[in-house]
C-alpha cells in the first residue's frame, strides 16, 4: 500500500536531467522532517529541552515557536532556530536573552549541518544555578538539537516515477531481480494472465532500468505506467507527497 501525503501537490515533469514542477521551480532530493521528536539534555543542572517540528512557512515556525513559549513559560530561555524551503532559503534563529550567538545560530547550524529542510526547533532551559560559559553553551545548545533531530523521523523525499510493469509469468522473475538487484520495492501487484507490478524508482535510475527490464524479459515486458512523483520511504512503507 502507497501513502499519500496532501501537504504538498508537486505536478513534475522530467526535462534535460532536471526535475522541475510545471512553474518551473527545479527540485531535488531533500531531507525533512516527517514527524517531530522530543530531545532532552542535563548539563551542570541546566535543564535542556529539544522539540523538533516540520514545518511549511516561516508563519507556520513562528506559530510554534510562540507555542513552545506559551508551553514552557516559566523557563529561563525559549531559543528557537528553523529553516524553510528546498534551498533553505529561509533561516532565521533566536538567542531569546542568552549571550549573542551562543544558542539560537549553533542550532541553526546544526540543522544546516545536518541538511535537513522545513523544520523548526525550540530547545527550552531551565537554569540549573551553574554558569556554562560561551564555549559551554554553544556544545550544550548544538547538542540539545541533535538530541531532538535523533527523537525525530527524518526521512529523504526522492524525485523518480511510478513505474508500472506488465509482463507475462516468465517475465516475473526477470523483473523481481532487476528490481532487488538496485534496491527497489514492489509497491503493488495484480496476477491475473499476466502480472502487473509498480515501483518507485527515483530519477536518475529511471532510464537505465527500464533498459535493463526491455533487455532482460525480451522484450515481453511492457511499461503502463510512468508517473512522475516526489517520494520517500518512512519505516519500510512508500509515502508519495
Amino acid at each position: 500500500m502507497i501513502l499519500q501525503v496532501a501537504k504538498r501537490t508537486w505536478n513534475i515533469r522530467f526535462d534535460s536531467g532536471q526535475s522541475k514542477t510545471e512553474t518551473g521551480e527545479t527540485m531535488k532530493e531533500i531531507k525533512i522532517v516527517y514527524e517531530g521528536g522530543e530531545g532532552e539534555l542535563i548539563e551542570k543542572k541546566s535543564r535542556f529541552i529539544a522539540t523538533v517540528r516540520p514545518v511549511e512557512s516561516e508563519e507556520e515556525a513562528l506559530d510554534f515557536i510562540a507555542a513552545m513559549k506559551k508551553k514552557y513559560w516559566n523557563a529561563t530561555h525559549n531559543c528557537s532556530a528553523f529553516v524553510v524551503g528546498e534551498n533553505q532559503e529561509l533561516q532565521r534563529c533566536s538567542d531569546d536573552g542568552e549571550p549573542q550567538g551562543t544558542a539560537g545560530r549553533p542550532m541553526l547550524d546544526v540543522l544546516l549541518g545536518e541538511e535537513v529542510h522545513n523544520a523548526a526547533v525550540v530547545v527550552t532551559r531551565y537554569f540549573g544555578g551553574t554558569l556554562l560559559g560561551t564555549g559551554g553553551l554553544v556544545r550544550a545548545y548544538s547538542k540539545s538539537v541533535q538530541e531532538g533531530l535523533r527523537a525525530s523521523k527524518i526521512i529523504e523525499k526522492k524525485i523518480g516515477a511510478l513505474l508500472g510493469i506488465r509482463t507475462d509469468y516468465n517475465g516475473l522473475g526477470k523483473v523481481q531481480y532487476l528490481l532487488g538487484q538496485r534496491g527497489l520495492t514492489i509497491t503493488g501487484s495484480e496476477y491475473t494472465d499476466i502480472v502487473t507490478v509498480e515501483t518507485l524508482v527515483p530519477q536518475a535510475q529511471l532510464q537505465e532500468l527500464k533498459e535493463a527490464i526491455t533487455e532482460g524479459t525480451n522484450g515481453r515486458a511492457e511499461f503502463i505506467k510512468e508517473e512522475a512523483v516526489c517520494f520517500a520511504f518512512v519505516d519500510g512503507e512508500p509515502l508519495i507527497f
